[in-house]
């Protein structure tokens, strides 16, 4: 089990320290945190994640009978989200065979258990990263793969998500390098879509912050409790204060 538990955190550490390595520097785009207290946004990301995520990235953390935690019962955890295991209490572990997986990317796919919370930098949230990555691929027809990533250049990840996003390209131009004078450089300009895919722009983006949000919530479930828990603390706080201030005066006011 110890093996497991570090060969799971040593994936995660590789990707977060090949996608530092690999940023183009472009600006991360700002998740919505609503999404974060929204249970039906949360729902459907882990139907998302199970669908397109799960097939190749485990979440060996997290056991399917948390998902109770977002308003899902056991029947429909059951019946809509488990495909690769038989008892409510498993883990999410992925359904392909890392000794495969190896073989057929080089590396078995991290784990995503925490990954939100392991993709913090200075542009921003973990959340924001993965919000930005998601909606950042592009065909790229001199990658093996055939995509190429905005926020994560020469990705060896494919777009999983492309039926439902289409295919786009991303438009470069040229412009003098700020840095070297009389050299020039390539400055992304825009995506154009390539071709359309189930979902438009709209409906796709806010899909990927719902798949965002899950994988946020899933690096810490407790999270919207412990800040509830928290708001009570400080009016309890509060209230105590106010009640020591006025103790504390009636008790000194003779007192010379």
């Amino acid at each position: 089990m110890m093996k497991k538990l570090i060969a799971g955190w040593m994936a995660a550490l590789c990707l977060v320290s090949g996608a530092a390595a690999n940023t183009g520097g472009e600006p991360w785009d700002k998740f919505p945190t609503d999404r974060l207290t929204e249970m039906s946004s949360l729902q459907n990301g882990a139907k998302l994640f199970v669908n397109y995520c799960l097939n190749c990235h485990g979440a060996t953390f997290m056991r399917y009978n948390r998902l109770r935690d977002i308003g899902l019962s056991e029947e429909q955890i059951k019946g809509n989200l488990m495909f690769a295991a038989e008892k409510v209490g498993e883990t999410m572990k992925v359904a392909i065979d890392p000794k495969q997986a190896k073989e057929w990317f080089g590396a078995a796919p991290p784990d995503l258990t925490v990954i939100a919370r392991s993709r913090a930098g200075g542009q921003g949230t973990g959340a924001d990263y993965l919000y930005t990555y998601l909606r950042s691929y592009y065909r790229d027809d001199t990658k093996a793969t055939g995509w190429n990533n905005l926020a994560f250049p020469s990705v060896a990840m494919p777009n999983v998500l492309w039926e439902l996003q289409g295919q786009q390209r991303a438009v470069f131009e040229e412009v003098d390098d700020p840095h070297e004078a009389g050299k020039k450089i390539h400055r992304f300009k825009a995506f154009e879509l390539a071709a359309p895919g189930q979902l438009n722009q709209a409906e796709y983006n806010s899909s990927v912050a719902d798949l965002v949000a899950f994988l946020q919530w899933m690096g810490e479930p407790a999270q919207g409790q412990r800040v509830r828990l928290g708001v009570w603390v400080l009016i309890f706080l509060a209230v105590f204060t106010l009640f020591a201030w006025r103790l504390n005066a009636a008790f000194w006011k003779d007192v010379k």
